[in-house]
C-alpha cells in the first residue's frame, strides 16, 4: 500500500489509553468510519489487493469485522459470513475458544455457512496477538473451507499476531 493511503487512514485512527483496561492503548476506528473518504479508501485498497485472488466468501469477525467485511463483500460481489460471539447465531454452530491479549473468549459460525473447498478471506479491524484471527481460521477449516488470507485495517506488529496464523497471508492497511 502506498504511504499516502496508509498515512490518510492512520490519520483517522485515534489512540484511547487505558481501554479496555489499564496498560492497553485502544486503536479507535470510529473517526475512520465517520470519514467516508477514509472508509472508502480502506475498502478500495483492500479490494484492489485481493482483486486477482480467487475468493468465494468473506468472513467478518464480530463486531468491527462486520463493518469492513460486509462492505468489502458487497464491493467484491462475494458472500459474507459472520463469525459471532457465543449464543448470537440462531442455527447450529461450530465453536472455538481462544486466548486474547487480555483474557479469553470464544467464536461461533453456522455449521452450514461455508461449502467444503470454499476459498475464504477473513476480515477484522485489528490484528494484535492473533487469537481472534486464529479462532476464525479454525472455524473456517472445521467446515472444510480454505483460508486464503486475512485482512485487517490495523496491525500491531509488536504483538506478532501474524505469526500465530501462519501460513495464512496477512494484509494490513496500517501498522503500529
Amino acid at each position: 500500500m502506498t504511504g499516502n493511503a496508509s498515512d490518510a487512514i492512520k490519520a483517522r485512527i485515534r489512540d484511547v489509553p487505558g481501554f479496555p483496561k489499564p496498560g492497553i492503548t485502544f486503536k479507535d476506528i470510529t473517526p475512520l468510519l465517520a470519514d467516508p473518504t477514509a472508509f472508502n479508501l480502506c475498502l478500495d485498497t483492500t479490494a484492489a489487493h485481493f482483486d486477482s485472488v480467487t475468493l468465494d466468501a468473506i468472513v467478518g469477525i464480530e463486531s468491527r469485522g462486520f463493518i469492513f467485511g460486509a462492505a468489502l463483500a458487497s464491493r467484491m460481489r462475494k458472500s459474507f459470513v459472520p463469525v459471532r460471539k457465543p449464543g448470537k447465531l440462531p442455527a447450529r454452530t461450530h465453536r472455538v475458544e481462544y486466548q486474547l491479549e487480555y483474557g479469553s473468549d470464544a467464536l461461533e459460525m453456522h455449521v452450514d455457512a461455508l461449502s467444503p473447498g470454499a476459498k475464504v478471506l477473513i476480515v477484522d479491524d485489528l490484528l494484535a496477538t492473533g487469537g481472534t484471527a486464529w479462532a476464525a481460521c479454525q472455524l473456517v477449516r472445521a467446515l472444510g473451507a480454505e483460508v486464503i488470507a486475512a485482512s485487517f485495517v490495523v496491525e500491531l506488529t509488536f504483538l506478532s499476531g501474524r505469526q500465530r496464523i501462519q501460513p495464512v497471508e496477512v494484509f494490513s492497511l496500517v501498522q503500529y
